[in-house]
């Protein structure tokens, strides 16, 4: 990912910055990598004089907004990206480019990569990968064990220092209770995020649906709500005992949300996400053997999916991320039993959120740029520079048209892989422009 060198005018935008809560009509003066203005009228004479003493050639690149809203680029704390091992799935690059079609500007890589993203090599591997083909801030979540076996730690203080962002098992949770504490402890000492997908795989039993009226309805194993809950219970505690900072990835079930609300009452250093596939659908939705709506945590029940929104809605979940899972269309070709977990999400995720929370009043646009950009950036410590849109901010940007209505088309995405159930549906709001550390990484303006 470069930085910018370039003079960039945003004029006609209602900028959205969580970090004061305002929202209203303004302009974006970006010079190089950062915003240097944010005001009512910004003209492009004074834009021009900013360049002259800035040393910067070229012309001021303006960028007519027409009226939809200036957001900060969004962050998302989970991703897959495939790379090393599995690229013919998704790499670094093409991740990256489908990230800045969804306003993304910011992602948190997963470590179950092959291998495992759990020694400095690998690490420098994706940190390197990233810097030359990213065009957008890719940063690198540490395996929690080697090779994510379960059976020993990394070296955790030489891969934070190394530059993890911070560490997960995502795919599945440690099992060894004492190993788990251990690495809760030292994350603790580190001042580093654990970020925990919780599934305690004891209770799995082979389960690919939610277990109810989906299972039951294509004759599967279920994955019972307790799967989920057991672990997030028992990681919230540990992190309680040990101090650590503890991000909950994906959480879908109505107990999940109980248990997070428990511990901010507890005073313990927890946040959360919910996944837009899981606030959008419930099992019920499952109207045919399609495996794009297989994934884990599965598609739960509306019961599930109220509470999840409730939880958006009071803050008790702060963030939104995608958990974004690129698959081939052979692998996903196959039925329920037999084809992988998983759905892609970054190009889709703004616009999911803006349908069925902001348009229907259930959130305000405010709302959605804190869970999408602000509070993410916060979990990952880059908000001070990162997340919001102010003089002296970082320059990651996106301008989002919510008068945009437009419908899902694989032949659009920029993912490799097209593993979604929301393709042929209509959708309200769409980014147009993103920008990326002072670069315009996408444009449809």
């Amino acid at each position: 990912m470069k930085k910018g060198n370039d003079i960039i005018l945003i004029k006609n935008g209602i900028v959205v910055n969580p970090a004061d809560d305002s929202v209203g009509k303004s302009d974006v003066l970006i010079s190089g990598e950062l915003i240097c203005d944010v005001a009512e009228d910004i003209s492009l004479e004074y834009a021009k004089t900013v360049k002259q003493e800035n040393g910067i050639s070229g012309e001021v690149k303006l960028v007519d907004a027409g009226g939809a809203y200036v957001m900060p680029g969004f962050v998302d704390l989970h991703v897959h990206f495939r790379d090393p091992g599995q690229t013919y799935k998704e790499d670094i690059e093409t991740g990256a480019s489908a990230a800045a079609h969804g306003g993304v500007t910011t992602v948190c890589a997963m470590p179950n990569t092959n291998p495992a993203v759990d020694s400095i090599e690998t690490l420098q591997y994706v940190e390197n990968k990233a810097e030359k083909k990213a065009l957008i801030n890719v940063r690198q979540v540490s395996a929690i064990t080697k090779g994510m076996n379960n059976d020993e730690l990394v070296d955790m203080k030489a891969m934070y220092e190394a530059g993890a962002v911070s560490f997960s098992e995502d795919g599945k949770s440690v099992m060894d209770i004492n190993l788990y504490r251990k690495a809760m402890q030292t994350a603790s000492e580190l001042g580093a995020v654990i970020m925990a997908h919780c599934e305690d795989k004891n209770l799995v039993n082979k389960g690919v649906l939610n277990q109810g009226a989906a299972s039951e309805k294509y004759h599967v194993p279920g994955i019972s709500n307790a799967v989920e809950d057991v672990i997030t219970a028992r990681d919230i505690f540990l992190a309680g005992e040990t101090g650590a900072k503890l991000h909950l990835c994906h959480c879908s079930t109505e107990a999940s949300v109980e248990l997070v609300r428990m511990a901010k009452k507890l005073g313990y250093a927890v946040t959360a996400e919910v996944c837009p596939h899981h606030f959008t659908m419930c099992d019920s939705d499952i109207d045919k053997v399609d495996a794009n709506y297989k994934m884990n945590p599965p598609l739960r029940t509306e019961r599930d999916v109220q509470a999840l929104i409730k939880g958006l809605i009071d803050g008790t979940m702060e963030c939104i991320s995608t958990d974004h899972a690129p698959h081939s269309a052979e692998e996903k070709a196959k039925d329920f039993v037999n084809a992988p977990f998983g759905i892609t999400g970054l190009e889709t995720s703004a616009a999911l959120t803006y349908t069925a929370l902001v348009k229907t009043g259930l959130l305000s646009i405010l709302d959605m740029a804190k869970k999408m950009s602000y509070n993410p950036a916060r979990v990952i410590g880059i908000a001070d520079k990162r997340g919001y849109i102010a003089k002296g901010a970082v320059a990651d940007i996106v301008i989002f048209d919510a008068d945009r209505a437009w419908v899902v088309n694989a032949d659009d995405m920029y993912s490799k892989s097209k593993n979604t159930p929301y393709i042929g549906k209509q959708l309200q709001g769409k980014v147009v422009t993103t920008i990326c550390s002072g670069n315009i990484v996408y444009s449809e303006l």
